[in-house]
């Protein structure tokens, strides 16, 4: 059997990035984890994640890279700007997808790669929304991977137990931790992630 094709994995973070490995594999596909995610904030909050992604790909033997050509200030202005009151899962998300995977393909098409991403694990994020935002931005180079079937998520969640990683409670810009923590009143302790 001959080496398995690279794919760059645009990875939100590392626990829905750790099924989604699993699952490229199994496709005969050997991730490349791209970790780019400009939206993240705090900045010890994108540190951490950046991190968390780096030990999983050390964990999991997949190759790894940080996307630094872009920052949060940046984000803001040509993702966030005039839609900071709209509600999670709305435009703005739409737009960061848009933003996060356009870098994603930039990457892909310097490695001479296809590329695809670990947002569609995750229940909280339309993978149809998700699957626009990859085409728009790399065309056929885009694998349309909806890591949420075959229990994906779940999955996830075992995964990042096995192996000790930190799971966020908010997808990761700081208007989905606001709107987070104005909901965290009304739900019951223990809610959900976002992943």
């Amino acid at each position: 059997m001959g080496e398995a094709s690279k794919i760059l994995l645009h990875a939100c973070c590392g626990p829905c990035a750790s099924a989604c490995i699993e699952r490229l594999r199994a496709e005969g596909l050997e991730p490349v984890v791209f970790y780019s995610n400009a939206n993240i904030a705090p900045d010890g909050e994108y540190r951490h994640r950046r991190d968390e992604a780096r030990r999983l790909a050390g964990i999991m033997g997949a190759e790894f890279v940080e996307d630094t050509g872009a920052s949060h200030a940046e984000w803001r202005e040509k993702v966030a700007r005039g839609f900071e009151d709209a509600p999670e899962g709305g435009e703005r998300c739409r737009r960061c997808f848009e933003f996060n995977l356009a870098r994603a393909a930039g990457q892909a098409a310097r490695m001479g790669i296809g590329f695809t991403t670990s947002l569609t694990v995750s229940p909280h994020k339309r993978s149809a929304t998700v699957f626009e935002a990859g085409r728009a931005a790399g065309g056929g180079a885009f694998r349309p991977f909806d890591f949420k079937k075959r229990d994906g998520f779940r999955r996830s969640v075992t995964l990042a137990k096995e192996f000790g990683l930190y799971r966020q409670d908010y997808c990761g810009c700081e208007f989905s931790r606001r709107d987070r923590e104005a909901g965290a009143a009304g739900r019951p302790p223990g809610g959900t992630p976002n992943g």
